[in-house]
């Protein structure tokens, strides 16, 4: 058995900390606002007026000149909006990779470790319990992915004075799940490609990449590119939020000379607010309306695929992760260090389970039948609710010890 190679938590450097603390602030704003976009439309889904609620998911915008085909709302809410969501993602990586945990690969052994196991175990017990549905194999993603903003607003409520450390595990441990999660929709999830508008896509964001390195600054010139290599990545048959993590990973983190903003903390600056308090909850807003009567209800607890997709973000995101950093420690790879507790470290497994925006989207490309996609739609509901009320409670009772801690005898 290896000794401890390395401690955990790393010591952050100013800068990491504070874009994390940025980071922190807003993704908590936007859970919010995502919170009430879902219920908002939840409540105009369940009301006599819900034909008008489908009507405006289906409104198509596609101009035949664009060459998408038919684009309704809903797709471009899911192909188009969450794209900005996916280049933030991929902001948060590369700032990882170069400032953050994931620089030093010991360090990142706990987190990533996690995340990894935090996809797998899911997986298999959402294949383990819809085997033989008809079609059910296509969603094994589905209960794979972990929705930071609305982990971080949970966790803000529930538990405002937790240490850094943990709040940096969950946002690592994040970021890695939503790389590993458009990996997953980029190979699996892509059912023709057209390899012209591919390999077009591919150059324009390799030119932003390059104009990036040498530190080129205009933003007239990323946009269009930015918007280009969309385009074509949209017309490939691959899913456009593909491109936004390569361009937001491809975004230069280098400081200046003069101490200007880098360009990923300008791009930052200029998304993240657009990201959090519009792309998603719109996206959430235009797939969150599902019906909610006993009729409803009981269909989604006889379909063994959304009892698949429960089960595994309650029971397999939570085994996953906690098991995969209890690994890390067994193995000897990284410690928790003084800071972290393992009560702590099951209340993000369970928090992990809060698997919204990318589950439904992996829901949307897996099941393009409107009923399956709604029963889809709900169980991702349903488990939300019971893994943020089960991390709550986990949350509640460790702010009460650490008080009891803190009581002079």
């Amino acid at each position: 058995m290896p000794q401890v190679a390395s401690r955990w938590p790393f010591r952050p450097t100013a800068r990491y900390s504070r874009n994390l603390a940025e980071a922190l602030r807003a993704e908590t704003v936007g859970g919010v606002i995502m919170l009430g976009a879902t219920v908002a439309a939840l409540i105009w889904a369940n009301t006599p007026w819900s034909d008008l609620y489908d009507d405006l998911r289906a409104f198509e915008v596609s101009p035949s000149w664009l060459g998408l085909g038919h684009m309704d709302l809903q797709h471009w809410a899911s192909g188009g909006l969450l794209a900005v969501f996916f280049f933030i993602a991929g902001l948060e990586l590369r700032e990882e990779l170069t400032h953050g945990e994931l620089r030093n690969p010991r360090d990142a052994a706990l987190p990533v470790i996690a995340a990894f196991a935090g996809v797998a175990v899911p997986a298999l017990i959402f294949l383990a319990i819809s085997a033989g549905e008809p079609g059910a194999a296509r969603g094994w993603a589905i209960p794979t992915a972990t929705d930071i903003a609305f982990a971080l607003a949970v966790l803000a409520v529930t538990f405002s004075q937790c240490p850094a450390p943990l709040r940096a595990f969950l946002l690592t441990l994040a970021v890695v799940d939503d790389l590993i999660a458009i990996t997953i929709i980029a190979i699996f999830y892509t059912d023709h490609l057209e390899f012209l508008p591919l390999a077009l896509s591919v150059l324009l964001i390799g030119v932003y990449g390059l104009l990036q390195s040498r530190g080129f600054r205009s933003p007239w010139v990323y946009v269009p590119l930015a918007v280009l290599g969309w385009y074509f990545m949209q017309r490939s048959g691959v899913h456009a939020t593909v491109a936004g993590v390569a361009l937001g990973m491809l975004t230069s983190p280098r400081e200046t000379r003069d101490e200007r903003p880098t360009n990923a903390e300008s791009a930052d600056h200029a998304l993240r607010p657009f990201s959090a308090g519009v792309c998603v909850p719109v996206f959430a807003f235009m797939s969150a309306g599902v019906t909610l009567n006993g009729s409803a209800l009981g269909a989604v607890f006889e379909d063994r695929i959304a009892i698949g997709v429960i089960a595994g973000l309650v029971v397999g995101k939570f085994v996953g992760v906690f098991g995969g950093a209890w690994a890390a420690v067994r193995l000897g790879l990284t410690t928790l260090g003084d800071e972290l507790h393992w009560r702590e470290i099951a209340g993000v497994a369970l928090l992990a389970g809060v698997g919204f925006t990318v589950s439904l989207l992996i829901g949307g490309l897996a099941y393009p039948d409107p009923a399956q996609f709604e029963r889809v739609t709900t169980a991702v509901l349903i488990a939300s609710l019971i893994a943020s009320a089960a991390a709550s409670t986990v949350f509640r009772h460790r702010v009460r010890q650490r008080a009891r801690a803190e009581v002079p005898e």
